[in-house]
């Protein structure tokens, strides 16, 4: 199986049309990661390097010119986008897919349905034992995802309306790492996108209506329409690089790619 590893072009004797390196968003990662090495599989003349970081990062390296696609799981900037043109870019938008957002607890945590504003009480440090919110009387240890990821830009728009996150909140570089710490954390809480979940951290039933109707994030619910925390995915790209990635984009809209976003927890486009 290829690597995900971007060797120089010469020794490699590939043009540059066959070389893709992608990066950003850890949410988009793991979906990119496997479209790529199918991708490579169909073109075996292709090499794609593909990286995480966050959807700053990404968008910062396609500022710079060392990225070809950038992920990102928010819009762009509008500061972004004027920095870009400024510097006599354009970013073009595409959606790569929809991700369902999950408010994850340790599963031993008797907790297993939680209100929008319970959930802002919560990261914004107003709710700070669990038996505010049915629970055991214990203290909430909050997760969040670091300012330069756009799952945090997402988290705070849709969720605490724009509100600030309290001061202490324990921000994580990457998504895996709220996964682990919640796992390893009785009184914790944190968001990860839905392709993330596993059996060691457990995703509480959310309510957007005042507690009437608690719906728990999964594929089904979000293609219903009825879990309320569902964004779309991004890739970002350099209009005078676009004959360059083009071909992979198309890629995303083949059967095989489809149906591997859907295998992965993710809602294809």
């Amino acid at each position: 199986m290829k690597k995900l590893l971007l060797p120089l072009l010469a020794l490699l004797g590939c043009t540059y049309a066959d070389a893709q390196r992608i990066k950003g968003s850890d949410t988009v990662l793991p979906l990119t990661q496997a479209l790529s090495e199918m991708y490579m599989n169909e073109h075996p003349s292709a090499s794609v390097t593909v990286t995480g970081g966050g959807s700053g990062v990404g968008i910062s390296a396609l500022m710079e010119g060392t990225t070809d696609l950038a992920m990102a799981s928010r819009r762009i900037k509008f500061s972004e986008k004027m920095k870009m043109k400024q510097a006599k870019h354009q970013p073009e938008e595409v959606v790569v897919a929809y991700d369902a957002l999950a408010v994850i607890v340790n599963p031993e945590n008797p907790v297993n349905r939680l209100t929008r504003e319970q959930l802002e009480g919560i990261f914004r440090g107003k709710i700070t034992n669990w038996k505010e919110v049915g629970g055991e009387d214990a203290k909430i240890v909050v997760y969040s995802r670091e300012t330069s990821s756009g799952t945090y830009e997402f988290f705070k728009e849709s969720v605490l309306h724009n509100k600030n996150y309290m001061s202490s909140i324990l921000s994580m570089p990457a998504t895996g790492a709220i996964i682990q710490s919640v796992r390893q954390t009785k009184g914790a809480i944190g968001y990860v996108g839905l392709a993330y979940l596993n059996p060691y951290v457990k995703a509480v039933a959310v309510s957007y209506d005042g507690g009437k109707k608690f719906v728990t994030p999964s594929i089904e619910s979000a293609i219903r329409k009825e879990y309320p925390v569902v964004r779309p995915l991004y890739y970002y790209y350099d209009k005078a690089n676009e004959k360059a990635v083009q071909p992979f984009l198309e890629y995303l809209d083949t059967p095989q790619a489809r149906e591997k976003t859907l295998d992965l927890g993710f809602i294809p486009r």
